[in-house]
């Protein structure tokens, strides 16, 4: 199948972009997935720039679709998040404006703050759609540059290289999901 979608994607490229944008939206909604190998994907299929700019366009609309949700179920959660003692949760709740927007970006340029973490705060917070909406987006702007352009060196590295750098990721991911 996977032979089959290479084939038909470079015929239809707008497909191509819409399956790219649904697979970053699945990502954003996991919260826990990372966005890195579908980065990868964009620039080995659609080259550095246009890549990138799929890459940016997943990503923001990945963030949108997860905040309404995130934000959905903390309405359905709030009663039991009205009742905590945590400072940190009762101050990010209250954070609107100004103040919420330079959180997001701040965050966002932050190439390895998981997203997923970035955007729940978020929805918690006071903070709008369309506010949540420019700041994600412009912050994630050059962490997403900084992540294309380390995927598309290491695209540029023999195969034997590639592999070793997989199996390294793995081997160090499961290393830290058993400390945990």
């Amino acid at each position: 199948m996977r032979a089959y979608l290479l084939e038909w994607f470079p015929v239809n490229p707008i497909l191509a972009v819409l399956f790219s944008l649904i697979i970053n939206m699945l990502i954003a909604i996991s919260g826990i997935l990372p966005s890195a190998f579908i980065t990868a994907g964009n620039i080995a299929f659609f080259g550095f720039e246009k890549g990138l700019v799929v890459s940016i366009a997943g990503e923001a609309a990945g963030a949108i679709v997860s905040f309404v949700f995130y934000r959905k179920g903390l309405i359905k959660l709030l009663p039991s998040l009205e009742k905590t003692k945590s400072r940190l949760l009762l101050k990010l709740k209250n954070t609107a404006g100004a103040e919420a927007i330079f959180l997001v970006l701040l965050l966002r340029f932050l190439p390895f703050i998981p997203s997923g973490a970035v955007t729940l705060a978020a929805a918690f917070s006071k903070m709008g759609l369309v506010s949540f909406s420019v700041a994600s987006t412009l912050g994630k702007i050059p962490s997403l540059f900084i992540e294309a352009y380390s995927v598309n060196q290491v695209l540029s590295l023999k195969t034997e290289w590639q592999i070793a750098i997989i199996l390294l990721f793995i081997l160090t991911s499961i290393y830290f999901l058993m400390r945990k």
